[in-house]
C-alpha cells in the first residue's frame, strides 16, 4: 500500500495480508470500468502533494485550513500547514491500533479513530475500536471512548455524538456526549466512510465490499437505511470510499477500485468529477479562507499522495474559520 503499484486496490490491502490473503484475494483483480458519465464541471484533478511514502487511511482538514491525514501502516498523523508543504508528523499511534478516520467535534478539535489492523475482520465480536481525541499542537492522544467494532468511517454532531463504522464488519457504532458507546446502534454490512447531513439527520455511508454503493441511514430510524447509489456488475470492483458531502449535502465519493471520483446528485444518479485516481482512500473538503481552504475538494489516497479536485469546487462553502 505504500511506494508500490499506482493501482491499490484494497482499502487495508496490505493490512489484509497479515490477515486473510487468501480470502480476499479477489481484491487484487484489475480495476472495474466505471460507467459514470463526467460532470459537466469536469476538469483535470491536480496534484498538491507528493508521495510522502504513506499509506493515507482518513483525511480532515481544521478551521485553519490545515490537512490531518493517518498513515494506515507506519501508526502516523501527519498534518500538511498549506498545499505543497512537507508534512509534520504530529503523533505516532502504536502499531497495534491502526489509525482509521480522522473527524472534527463542535469545538473544532480533531479526534481520531484507531483499530484499523487485523482485528477488523472480528471487529464485531473483539471489538478493538478507540477514539482518541488529538492535541492539534503537542500531537498528544486523550482516548474517549473504547469497543467499537472499529473507526474506519467517523464523523460527530453539533451536539457532539460520534459514529463510528468498520468496513469489515457490520456494526456502526455510537457515542453520546456522555461518553456512552453503543457499538451495534445499527447493523450495516462494510459501511465506509461516514458523514452527517448539516442538519445531523443522516448518517451518509460507503457500501465497500458488500452491495457495493453508497447509502444514507436515518439517525431516528437507523433500521431504515435509504439506498442513494447501487453500483452493477462491471463496477463490483469499483470499492467505494471515505466520502463527503457538498454543501448541497450531495455525497462525493471516492472509487479505490476504478479510480473515480463520484458526485451523487439524486437517488440512482452520479456523475464523474475526475478519473485515474486509483487507490483513492478519502475525499474531504477545505475549511477557511487559508492553506486547504473552504469549497475545494481534496483526495488522499493509498498511493501517499493528494490531489485537489477542481471538478468538484462547491461555490456554496462557508469559508468562516468557525464552520
Amino acid at each position: 500500500m505504500k511506494n508500490g503499484p499506482s493501482f491499490i486496490p484494497s482499502p487495508r490491502a496490505a493490512v489484509v495480508s497479515l490477515a486473510a490473503t487468501a480470502a480476499l484475494g479477489a481484491l487484487h483483480a484489475a480495476p472495474a470500468q466505471a460507467a459514470f458519465a463526467e460532470c459537466a464541471s469536469n476538469q483535470p484533478a491536480a496534484k498538491v502533494v507528493g508521495d510522502i511514502g504513506a499509506a493515507i487511511e482518513g483525511a480532515v482538514v481544521d478551521r485553519s485550513g490545515r490537512l490531518y491525514v493517518t498513515d494506515l501502516l507506519g501508526g502516523r498523523i501527519l498534518r500538511f500547514d498549506t498545499p505543497g508543504a512537507a508534512p509534520k508528523v504530529l503523533s505516532t499511534i502504536p502499531s497495534k491500533n491502526g489509525g482509521g478516520a480522522l473527524a472534527l467535534e463542535p469545538d473544532g478539535t480533531v479526534i481520531v479513530g484507531t483499530g484499523a489492523d487485523p482485528r477488523v475482520f472480528l471487529g464485531d465480536v473483539l471489538r478493538p475500536g478507540a477514539i482518541s481525541r488529538v492535541n492539534q499542537v503537542t500531537g498528544a492522544l486523550t482516548e474517549i471512548a473504547k469497543g467499537f467494532s472499529a473507526a474506519n468511517g467517523l464523523d460527530v454532531t453539533a451536539n457532539g455524538t460520534i459514529y463510528a463504522t468498520n468496513d469489515f464488519g457490520a456494526l456502526v457504532g455510537r457515542r453520546t456526549p456522555d461518553g456512552k458507546v453503543n457499538a451495534a446502534w445499527t447493523v450495516f454490512p462494510s459501511a465506509n466512510g461516514a458523514v452527517l447531513s448539516k442538519d445531523d439527520q443522516y448518517l451518509y455511508v460507503s457500501r465497500t465490499f458488500v452491495n457495493p454503493g453508497v447509502s444514507r441511514i436515518p439517525i431516528a430510524n437507523p433500521a431504515k437505511p435509504e439506498s442513494l447509489l447501487d453500483l452493477g456488475f462491471a463496477d463490483l470492483l469499483a470499492f467505494p470510499d471515505g466520502l463527503t458531502l457538498d454543501s448541497k449535502d450531495r455525497p462525493v465519493v471516492p472509487m479505490n477500485g476504478s479510480g473515480d471520483i463520484v458526485r451523487i446528485d439524486a437517488p440512482g444518479k452520479a456523475c464523474k468529477l475526475a478519473s485515474g485516481l486509483n487507490s483513492s482512500s478519502v475525499v474531504v473538503y477545505g475549511r477557511g479562507t487559508k492553506g486547504f481552504s473552504a469549497g475545494r475538494l481534496f483526495r488522499a489516497g493509498f498511493d501517499g499522495k493528494v490531489y485537489e479536485v477542481p471538478s468538484a469546487f462547491d461555490a456554496g462553502a462557508s469559508t468562516n474559520p468557525a464552520a
